[in-house]
């Protein structure tokens, strides 16, 4: 998940411990902390936006490191580009897509015999991918993932905030948007059957920015093809996930993502309850790092939230979101409409 930092009290070792490595690796971690800003960008903080800069953004380069960094060499298939997708409907609201993914429908509570939920690998969807950072950044291969949402432009993808932007505790180290992510749909096994999509902006809550705060751990990304001018997202990818702000709780629910460490995602049916007014709690065993930004659906394809939230997402049993609410939703609103 968040990397998944748990907590004040990890972050303080944390900190601790890159103390430690300052002072024992000296000249080396000081190079490691130049790759890291290299990949970064202030944006707008105030609003909580990034424009990308065509003039400073290699997007061919970022692609390229994509692909080659792929299991197999990054096996793209242009030809699966040709989903067709309809238009989803009214995109804000409470209610479900009409069209999607068909899923099963979600368990809620423990297992027949009795014992918590356990994660399990599922098959790809078109409409859910990693999330990449290709570079000299502290970060190999995918480290989040992302999900398509219907939005009127067609080219929006939903993840959490902690993925996109760094705090580096407190601004220390370097903070900023992240500028060298690619965003790969239904990936799986090294193959990007939907393409390499980039950002050409990023949209975070201003209190994110700010201190951090789990309560506005999403964040939207408005998305472009390299090389295919005019390509939405959506088109390519078939129907996207309805967004849905104020849902009521319990509903049964199934999160999915890419961990760090395996080329296909995994999934878990359970519950998602509320823990306080701003956080959803999802339990559910073995949701590794790289999960973070995966999608909380219900309802098929309703998205209910995002693992981020509290504890940067979780711990090995239980799974968070923050809770989409107004807040979220003027957030949406305003990725939107660019």
């Amino acid at each position: 998940m968040f990397t998944k930092v748990r907590g004040r009290a990890v972050r303080g070792f944390v900190l601790a411990g890159i103390c430690c490595a300052l002072l024992a690796g000296g000249a080396g971690y000081l190079w490691q902390l130049r790759g890291l800003a290299a990949h970064l960008s202030q944006g707008d903080p105030g609003r909580g936006s990034y424009l990308r800069d065509p003039a400073s953004t290699d997007e061919a380069a970022t692609v390229t490191a994509v692909l080659n960094g792929a299991p197999d060499g990054g096996a793209a298939d242009a030809g699966a580009a040709d989903a067709g997708a309809a238009d989803a409907g009214a995109a804000v609201g409470g209610e479900a897509a009409e069209d999607g993914p068909s899923a099963p429908a979600p368990s809620a509570g423990p297992t027949p015999d009795g014992q918590p939920l356990t994660a399990a690998t599922v098959p790809a969807e078109p409409t859910v991918g990693a999330l990449f950072s290709p570079g000299d950044d502290g970060d190999s291969g995918h480290h989040c993932s992302a999900s398509v949402v219907h939005s009127p432009g067609g080219s929006l993808v939903v993840t959490a905030a902690h993925c996109v932007y760094r705090g580096g505790f407190g601004g220390a180290f370097g903070s900023g948007f992240r500028t060298n992510l690619a965003f790969a749909p239904g990936y799986r096994d090294g193959s990007f059957p939907y393409g390499v999509w980039i950002p050409d902006r990023i949209d975070v809550d201003p209190r994110w920015i700010e201190d951090q705060d789990p309560d506005y751990d999403v964040a939207f990304l408005r998305l472009s093809r390299p090389g295919r001018p005019g390509e939405r997202l959506e088109d390519t990818v078939g129907p996207a996930a309805t967004i849905r702000f104020g849902t009521e709780l319990p509903v049964p629910a199934r999160l999915m993502g890419y961990p760090n460490t395996s080329e296909e995602p995994l999934g878990c049916p359970t519950t998602a309850v509320a823990a306080g007014p701003t956080q959803v709690r999802l339990d559910c065993a073995d949701v590794p790092n790289g999960t973070s930004g995966g999608p909380v659906l219900t309802d098929g394809n309703t998205l209910i939230g995002v693992i981020g939230g509290r504890d940067g997402g979780g711990d090995d049993e239980t799974s968070y979101s923050s809770y989409f609410d107004d807040g979220i939703r003027d957030l949406y609103l305003r990725a939107s409409a660019g």
